[in-house]
């Protein structure tokens, strides 16, 4: 009988070495990965412009989302903060209004549209207007965004949506015919500076396309 207590008494030791052997074997994996932890990125002041490539000249037209197509007719130096800056001075003549955008800023423009662009425009703006549903509001919500979205597609399929092959006022309301003029001028100064025309033989293309040609006539 005391010979096997003894026996059990060695197995319990054995297994409190094991387990202790255990947690050794655990503690400088922890270690290891605090040392990982602490090890932080050098922090690198960065006192020059970022870079961008220029893809614009003087006199280029360039279209800005939320004012339309511009021209430039600078490109300056200044220095704000111990940094040099360039940046594009361009007349929006549209609403007499200079912009000045930084260059490093520049994925905001846009050059005007090609002569491609233009015709798929035209061919927009002679299918039928797609009218939702929707409250007259979230519409003129989603009219506006694509008006200041500066993507060309976008602004025809608002004029072609909005046009009412009419100028007589009772037949539209005042927000209907504000986002609508707003939407046509956009339009109309890109084709002018695509095609290098007047802005009389402009109109006359875009309100043929609309169906509007008895208003110009009549007008």
């Amino acid at each position: 009988m005391p010979k096997k207590k003894k026996i059990k008494k060695i197995k319990k030791i054995k297994k409190l070495k094991k387990t202790k052997t255990k947690l050794i074997l655990k503690t400088p994996e922890k270690k290891s990965n605090i040392s990982v932890q602490e090890e932080k990125p050098e922090i690198k002041k960065i006192k020059k412009q970022p870079t961008e490539k220029r893809i614009y000249n003087l006199k280029d037209f360039v279209v800005y989302p939320k004012h339309g197509v511009g021209k430039i007719t600078a490109i300056e130096k200044a220095t704000i903060g111990e940094i040099d800056i360039q940046f594009y001075k361009i007349l929006v003549e549209k609403e007499k209004l200079t912009l000045t955008v930084p260059i490093n800023q520049q994925s905001k423009l846009r050059p005007i549209s090609s002569i491609n662009q233009i015709n798929k425009c035209v061919s927009i703006l002679k299918t039928k207007p797609k009218i939702k549903r929707t409250m007259w509001s979230r519409r003129a919500q989603e009219y506006d965004q694509k008006i200041n979205s500066g993507k060309i597609y976008e602004l025809a399929e608002v004029v072609k949506d909005l046009n009412k092959n009419t100028d007589i006022i009772a037949d539209q309301s005042y927000s209907e015919r504000q986002l609508f003029e707003k939407a046509y001028e956009r339009l109309k100064s890109e084709f002018e500076a695509v095609l290098k025309t007047t802005p009389e033989e402009v109109q006359k293309k875009m309100d043929k396309a609309l169906g509007r040609t008895k208003i110009s006539e009549d007008a």
